[in-house]
């Protein structure tokens, strides 16, 4: 390989549906022509990962997997040095404390000066065996860390004496997630045309409180219908309280879309009702269509919300939720500018370099 040329690795624990992982493929997508760019994923296969998450096929040739146990394997630090010396690596880019404590001694053990780290969230350093752990990881690795949210590097402050730390938004690709014809996409989605559509996406979890907004909708005039997208633990749960609350006609599950804009296309409002979140992408991805968007005030969710249309409300209310739908009336200003200018994934990735070649 042209050493002129970078290699660029990027590791992650696990490579399944998420903001964390997606944002890593679009690393591999829109990084400079110059950087070849990998995604190490500590846990699972090729083959687990590939098909549970088509999208990955495209990536095939730069993904790595290692297959750690659960457990704390000391040799998965071994084994991230010896791959980092068989690529020639060049900067070492951690997402999350796991990936932090592995490859971030892996990358010092090989003399590897770029060290990035991004922290999508604080959640699990309310735990005190997470912070001292933490704390020891940033003092030993010394990477460049990034806050993907201003909430993110306020708490970052306030628990670690670290000097190189900056905020960089996460983003998406605007240029693939566009304004459409909603009557057409709902006709594609088989979703009803006349209806007020809400919508939200994402892993069927407890976490995301899809509960919430299917309580929410009850609350709601007949003209109100909810359009799910994504899978997980919770669909038998969440499709029980449905049919209990007689909803079944009013609340659609579409399972895991590959054709998420059109999705975005077909609602009237998009909705993210989570208990807890960092940095959520879908509400960046709707705004992006044209989507006017609600969030819960979780994690940085708000720091989501174009100024003009969004709108946030409380957590874990589902008559709060409901209230705010129906209260809802649709700004004449588009949010898709507000996401173009501050959250286009090129420009994400261009800062990112510029950081990793301070650092090399």
């Amino acid at each position: 390989m042209n050493k002129e040329s970078k290699t660029v690795v990027h590791v992650v624990q696990h490579l399944a549906p998420g903001g964390i992982e997606s944002l890593a493929l679009d690393f591999v997508s829109f990084g400079s022509i110059d950087h070849e760019v990998y995604i190490v994923s500590l846990q699972g296969t090729k083959q687990q990962a590939l098909a549970k998450w088509p999208r990955l096929k495209a990536f095939a040739n730069h993904l790595v997997f290692l297959n750690k146990p659960d457990a704390f394997n000391l040799k998965t630090i071994s084994d991230l040095s010896a791959l980092f010396r068989e690529l020639g690596v060049d900067v070492v880019h951690t997402h999350h404390i796991g990936p932090l404590l592995y490859a971030g001694l892996a990358a010092k053990q090989c003399g590897i000066k770029a060290k990035l780290h991004t922290e999508h969230d604080v959640w699990h350093l309310n735990s005190f065996k997470h912070r001292q752990l933490q704390r020891a990881l940033l003092m030993w690795v010394q990477p460049m860390v990034v806050a993907d949210a201003l909430k993110v590097e306020k708490r970052l402050e306030e628990l670690f004496a670290h000097s190189k730390l900056t905020t960089i938004h996460n983003g998406i690709d605007t240029l693939r997630f566009v304004e459409g014809q909603k009557k057409v996409s709902r006709e594609a989605l088989n979703l009803p045309k006349d209806k007020t559509l809400i919508g939200t996406a994402g892993r069927l979890e407890s976490v995301k409180g899809h509960d919430l907004l299917i309580q929410a909708i009850i609350e709601l005039p007949q003209q109100y219908q909810l359009a799910i997208a994504g899978d997980g633990s919770q669909f038998k749960a969440l499709k029980t309280l449905t049919d209990s609350l007689g909803l079944e006609e009013r609340v659609f599950f579409l399972g895991r879309l590959e054709n998420m804009p059109m999705f975005y296309q077909s609602l009237d409002l998009f909705c993210l009702p989570s208990r807890h979140e960092g940095f959520p992408l879908t509400a960046i991805e709707a705004q992006s269509c044209g989507t006017p968007t609600l969030v819960t005030d979780v994690g940085a969710s708000a720091e989501t919300l174009c100024p003009d249309s969004g709108l946030l409300v409380e957590a874990n209310c589902s008559q709060k939720l409901a209230q705010a739908i129906k209260g809802f009336k649709p700004s004449s200003t588009s949010p898709r500018e507000h996401v173009v200018k501050k959250h286009d994934i090129r420009d994400v990735v261009s800062r990112y370099q510029q950081l990793a070649n301070m650092g090399a």
